[in-house]
């Protein structure tokens, strides 16, 4: 279980996010909503280890990021909102280069089964050559590579066609259900918050999205 209590984040005299208390469990996708400004990205980058809260503590499965980071960082996946790929390189190239970055070792084998698990079958072609959703799914992809127990996407279907968000969208209902990951997921799109996930954190003031997503028989929290 992901458990974040208390949460604030500040600079300076700016509070970005305030008192933020929620718990996640294994095979649950949450949905973060809320209007551009109101934190998402930051509380995003705070439970991928990659920024540090004001005030509050968070635990994963009982230990405290705070005195096991680096251990708590194995555990985590994170696909942040910008495509962060080698786009001169291969689809290969490119997951046996991240690879080697893990702690964990995989064969090319068993790399090429990530990406053909989510219909990217194009191995051998470069970046630069595929899709807006293929270059989606290799993100995705790498982000898997040491089978974090936690993902946390953002956006990670922005710009995409139809098609492509429909594969992403069975691949982590399978990640959650069958591999009882942890997945937080922002997006812009309600209808997909509200197909794809089991119950939204909604951030900030602006309660548009909270309304449309109660109307549609989705539990939200706001903060």
């Amino acid at each position: 279980m992901l458990s974040v209590q208390s949460l604030t984040k500040s600079y300076g005299k700016k509070e970005i996010l305030k008192n933020l208390s929620f718990n996640v469990h294994s095979g649950e996708i949450v949905g973060l909503v809320g209007e551009n400004g109101a934190g998402k990205s930051t509380l995003l980058h705070i439970l991928a280890t990659l920024k540090k809260t004001t005030n509050g503590e968070i635990f994963l499965n009982g230990h405290a990021y705070s005195s096991s980071n680096s251990n708590i960082r194995k555990q985590i996946g994170f696909v942040p909102q910008d495509i962060a790929l080698w786009e001169d390189l291969t689809v290969e190239e490119n997951m046996i280069f991240f690879e080697k970055l893990s702690w964990i070792t995989k064969d090319k084998q068993q790399l090429q089964q990530l990406c053909l698990d989510m219909n990217l079958e194009k191995w051998k072609e470069t970046v630069n050559t595929l899709s807006g959703g293929m270059k989606r799914k290799l993100n995705l992809a790498i982000s898997l590579i040491h089978d974090p127990q936690v993902l946390l996407l953002d956006e990670p279907t922005a710009g995409i066609d139809l098609k492509s968000r429909k594969e992403i969208a069975a691949y982590l209902k399978n990640l959650a259900e069958e591999h009882h990951k942890i997945i937080i997921y922002t997006s812009h799109d309600v209808d997909e918050i509200s197909s794809l996930c089991d119950r939204v954190l909604c951030i900030g003031d602006d309660l548009f999205y909270k309304e449309i997503l109660e109307a549609a028989g989705k539990h939200v929290v706001t903060f």
